[in-house]
């Protein structure tokens, strides 16, 4: 009982067995919905697609959990990610006279600028917030309609394309048979974890979030934090742009990234990350994010409608939450509380 216990406490535990309900859902249903085959040595299946798929929104999530965990948001993400897929494929292009094979720049100095333009983007979110004072929904709302426009500025208000295949291999190839994204992904948020539970910088942002008078009379540079979490939430946009636009070698202005902002925020709330900030769930978060591609497999599976499956999404979203709220952990702990008294009374 108390090995149970100390399961169902855990903050992975919710967000977990959630989506342990939906992949079993699924497979009673169809079993060959998670199957994973070797096919010209290289994974492939339905649960490779699903981890592959929810790369992008997984590290739009990693950046937006920090984020949240400062109190604040970044409703940016998407324009960000839009961006820096517009700056990699322009920089990869040059003055478009090249053969769509080549490539006008070094590809590792285009990841790395494109990169550094997402650190800036994230910077000027962090100086609104942290040194203007404005509310971070404002801060970087503002930010997710300015990106669009510069988006388009980039682009000259055209969708730009790309046949750069070493481009197109950095998220459609693959390392030791697993899809190069899912190795991106997971680097990521090992180098995030470490930092962030290794260090004392986790400790930090948990205290800016959970009280930030407290924190800066405990000697903690409050604004200084901030824009180093902005920075690093648009540097995961920017991560993100690039796999984007190496995946589908395209860049749409007013598509690309278009609310995936809302999807990053939805994977840290079913990751258990509380929005009035403080503690953190960075392996939650990605977890969350599996289960919204979960869900979409599963509708898009079944031959659901589009303006069906947005609402069965929804409600399904809305009865994960309730489940994960402290009322219903209370309940459930109390139950565990009941019988531990009627074993003890037994004996």
């Amino acid at each position: 009982m108390s090995i149970l216990r100390k399961i169902t406490s855990s903050s992975m535990f919710p967000p977990l067995l959630v989506l342990a309900l939906i992949l079993l859902f699924n497979v009673i249903i169809q079993p060959a919905f998670l199957s994973i085959e070797v096919r010209d040595g290289v994974l492939r299946g339905g649960l490779i697609n699903i981890l592959n798929r929810s790369v992008p929104v997984m590290l739009l999530s990693i950046g937006m959990t920090l984020v949240i965990a400062t109190g604040g948001v970044d409703l940016s993400v998407g324009s960000v990610l839009a961006i820096s897929s517009a700056v990699a494929i322009s920089l990869i292009r040059g003055n478009d006279t090249l053969p769509a094979s080549e490539t006008a720049m070094v590809l590792g100095l285009v990841v790395i600028l494109t990169m550094v333009v997402g650190i800036i983007c994230g910077l000027w979110n962090g100086v609104l917030v942290a040194k203007i004072g404005m509310p971070p929904v404002v801060a970087t709302l503002i930010f997710m309609v300015a990106g669009r426009g510069l988006t388009q500025n980039i682009t000259r208000e055209r969708n730009l394309t790309t046949g750069h295949m070493p481009f197109s291999e950095i998220a459609n190839g693959f390392t030791l048979g697993i899809p190069n994204q899912i190795w991106i992904a997971l680097m990521i948020f090992l180098l995030f974890w470490f930092f962030t539970r290794k260090t004392a910088f986790g400790l930090f942002i948990e205290s800016v979030g959970a009280n930030r008078s407290a924190a800066k009379y405990a000697g903690i540079k409050s604004s200084r934090i901030l824009i180093v979490i902005y920075a690093l939430s648009g540097l995961c946009a920017s991560i993100a742009g690039i796999l984007s636009a190496s995946n589908v070698r395209v860049i749409e202005p007013m598509n690309t990234g278009r609310d995936m902002e809302l999807d990053a925020i939805l994977a840290v709330v079913l990751g258990g990350t509380n929005m009035k900030g403080g503690k953190f769930n960075l392996g939650g978060s990605c977890v969350g994010a599996i289960i919204l591609m979960a869900l979409t497999q599963t509708m898009f599976f079944y031959g659901v409608p589009v303006e069906f499956s947005l609402t069965i999404k929804a409600l399904v979203i809305v009865v994960i939450i309730l489940i994960q709220s402290p009322t219903t952990k209370n309940f459930i702990t109390s139950l565990f509380k009941k019988a531990k008294k009627q074993e003890v009374s037994s004996k």
